[in-house]
């Protein structure tokens, strides 16, 4: 063993004068190349390694391995066996070295100390990696020009209308998933007992589970295809946006929820990297922009859903106490037609070519291209006109096939398929930090993150400092009542808004009423009778409450603080929480109507973004959008009424879109087509990682302060629109 270890060593140490002796004659020689002096030293060290250094042909063996510039397979085509190994079969081969302990080269097991075959097939197997990326880019550049002049040859026309109407309808879903929770918050707090922590979550949750499906559906859409993932995606949404409407438990409701995120977070990120394929370099950016505009009309219709929907109190039934379907459930219902018209329209329309070329697909991609280009010319009058292009160049694929034999079992199959698939999206990933990629995708996860923390932190706090300034004014009209003695009375009319301290009732009954934001302090209640009592925001403090009978209440040890119960009784107590619409009835259409407004506001943006894209680019259209958004974060100091916030609401959405369209339109054009999904769902779910960020953060000085808000936002949109300058323009480009 020592004598094989010594002959093994001295023979490497042989190898590597020769390498040294062949370097140090190339450098005298000017022009020679890295590569030429790898083969002079693969030849001078390793007889048996012959073949054609730029020559890498794909070698298959009859047992469906696939071997990728594999030494071995290449010499047996070549008849080079050595004189050792002639006349044997393979599997009993005999190769040089093998007495020495040495493994092959194909075993998977050689490493810097697995001899000179081993490293000689890594060494081959790396210039191999080399060669074929260096083909693939070659193959990539040329595609992009070819490409674009086909899109030119098939025009812009009625494909292109078809396609953007049913990728509206996927994106309008996604606008209709940001506002569903909001707007069934209020009821829903009240139908399923929520604390403020779980209300909290609840607003939060889909922003959750759109960041986790924005990753994993946007490096899908890259292996397995826009229009599948797509598909996927959509019906996820739908199925739990469908069982959130009827589960009952607050967990349950959560878990759908967040699931139905998970689903619509694939939209945005498959959605303009889909669309932006079928379109031709001058009419990219402008298309984009006006696709953007779905995203309002969802918003739109989420909001007249809710004005029609959730106030009719009719529009629910129930089965006993354990089961209630209320209208704000048919509301949720309604949210997922969207999404699932977008599916039924999408199983009509083709995958992407560019992906079908991208992944060595010619002819599937030849046919929906020449899909594209008689649908436009039939609809233009020219049904005559022929589509010329005959051949499209495609890009070399990488090897990545995995063996797997006839008698591996089928659960052990699948499981190989999905490593495989997470090793190819992983790779795809760590692609977009690759040295040529690295600063854009950095500088961008800047300006995304700065955007959506200060845009959603403050569009969440627009109606929550409404909410507070509502509060305040409600409160300044609130009445007080002190040492007031009340004896034999009936009340069966609503209370509402009245503090009552040191008061003495006696003998009274409270019948069939509501309580609305009621608290009394300090008073006794003798032989008094409550009978089917709804209350809100009603709290009894330090009370004494004597001979009194509670019937068909929703009286709570909870709404009794620090109070006395002598020999009194509760009977037939309400259960769980009791869901009454209108105590509610004006605020709820006032959050309807300042969401409805605030959305709509964002229409002129769109227009003016979509006209301008192609003409003054898409790093002014951010960074001035961005400027002028954080300028209007300062008008806010002087939001003091409801009307002065509603305004000024309108008037960042309207500002601000048009910076999101550019980033958008930027996002899918500074991506190649093999990464280009992977790399902006990244950064839309790094977007909505800063969104519960901002909200969790903005929040928290409702009523306590603006001027931290502000602050906040304006120094993130100055920030991101400074960052936004140092990003390379890409207007006037093909797509990569």
């Amino acid at each position: 063993m020592e004598d094989g270890y010594q002959n093994r060593t001295a023979f490497i140490k042989g190898a590597k004068d020769i390498a040294k002796e062949v370097k140090r004659q190339a450098s005298k020689k000017v022009g020679r190349s890295v590569d030429r002096v790898s083969d002079e030293y693969s030849r001078r060290s390793y007889s048996r390694f012959e073949e054609d250094d730029d020559d890498y042909p794909m070698q298959g063996s009859q047992d469906g391995g696939y071997y990728r510039g594999d030494s071995r397979a290449a010499n047996d085509d070549e008849g080079g066996h050595s004189d050792s190994t002639e006349g044997h079969d393979e599997d009993d081969e005999i190769y040089e070295g093998e007495y020495q302990g040495i493994p092959r080269a194909d075993s998977g097991k050689g490493s810097l100390g697995g001899g000179p075959e081993s490293m000689a097939a890594g060494a081959q197997q790396f210039r191999d990696v080399s060669v074929s990326e260096a083909e693939r880019r070659k193959d990539q550049e040329e595609l992009a020009q070819q490409y674009e002049t086909i899109l030119q040859e098939c025009g812009h026309g009625r494909f292109q209308w078809t396609l953007y109407f049913v990728l509206g309808l996927a994106l309008m879903a996604d606008g209709v998933e940001i506002f569903v929770v909001g707007f069934v918050l209020p009821s829903a707090e009240k139908d399923m007992c929520l604390s403020e922590p779980n209300k909290s979550m609840l607003g939060l949750i889909v922003y959750f589970g759109m960041m986790v499906g924005a990753f994993l559906w946007g490096a899908m859409a890259d292996r397995i295809g826009r229009r599948q993932s797509l598909i996927i995606s959509l019906s996820i949404n739908s199925i739990f946006s469908f069982f959130s409407s009827f589960v009952q438990g607050y967990s349950t409701f959560l878990f759908c929820r967040l699931l139905s995120g998970v689903g619509i977070g694939g939209s945005i990120p498959i959605v303009f990297s889909y669309y932006s394929e079928f379109l031709a370099q001058e009419k990219r950016g402008e298309h984009l922009s006006w696709l953007c505009m779905f995203w309002m009309i969802g918003g739109i219709y989420a909001s007249a859903m809710a004005w029609a929907i959730i106030p009719h109190y009719g529009w629910s039934f129930q089965m006993g106490s354990a089961y209630q379907f209320h209208s704000w459930r048919v509301f949720v219902l309604v949210c997922a037609f969207p999404s699932v018209a977008a599916i039924a329209a999408l199983n009509a329309m083709p995958e992407s070519p560019r992906f079908y070329l991208e992944n060595g697909k010619h002819d599937e991609g030849w046919m929906i291209l020449k899909q594209v280009h008689d649908t436009n010319m039939r609809a233009k009058g020219y049904p005559e006109r022929v589509f010329s292009v005959t051949t499209i160049k495609t890009v070399k694929q990488i090897d990545e096939l995995v063996d797997i034999g006839t008698d591996t079992p089928v659960w052990q199959r699948y499981k190989l398929k999905i490593m495989s698939l997470s090793q190819q999206i992983r790779n795809n990933i760590l692609a977009c930090f690759s040295p040529e990629y690295k600063r854009t995708t950095f500088m961008l996860m800047a300006v995304w993150f700065s955007m959506s923390f200060s845009y959603y932190g403050l569009t969440v706090w627009f109606p929550d400092m409404i909410k507070y300034i509502q509060k305040q004014e409600y409160e300044s009209r609130t009445k007080t009542f002190t040492k007031e003695r009340v004896e034999h009375v009936t009340f069966n009319f609503t209370l509402e808004n009245q503090i009552h301290r040191d008061g003495h009732y006696f003998n009274d009954k409270f019948l069939n009423m509501k309580m609305k934001s009621m608290v009394f302090e300090d008073s006794v209640f003798e032989e008094c009778y409550f009978e089917d009592i709804t209350s809100t925001h009603t709290f009894f403090r330090n009370c004494t409450f004597i001979a009194s009978l509670f019937y068909n209440t929703d009286l709570f040890k909870y709404r009794f603080v620090n109070c006395k119960l002598v020999n009194s009784t509760f009977l037939h107590n309400k259960e769980g929480c009791i869901l009454d619409f209108s105590d509610d009835f004006n605020n709820a259409y006032m959050i309807y109507f300042v969401n409805f407004l605030g959305t709509l506001a964002v229409l002129p943006g769109n227009i003016v973004s979509a006209l301008l894209m192609d003409k003054i680019g898409r790093l002014r259209m951010l960074a001035g959008s961005s400027i002028i958004s954080c300028v209007s974060c300062f008008f806010l100091m002087f939001g003091n009424s409801e009307s002065g916030m509603i305004a000024l609401l309108c008037l960042f959405g309207g500002i601000s879109i048009a910076s999101w369209n550019a980033l958008d339109v930027l996002t899918v054009e500074l991506y190649p087509s093999d990464k280009r999904t992977t790399a902006f769902g990244f950064l839309n779910a790094l977007c909505k990682l800063a969104a519960v960020l901002g909200i969790s953060i903005f929040q928290s000085f409702v009523g306590i302060t603006k001027a931290v808000p502000i602050l906040f936002a304006g120094g993130a949109l100055a920030a991101g629109s400074f960052l936004a300058t140092k990003l390379p323009e890409t207007r006037g480009q093909v797509l990569q």
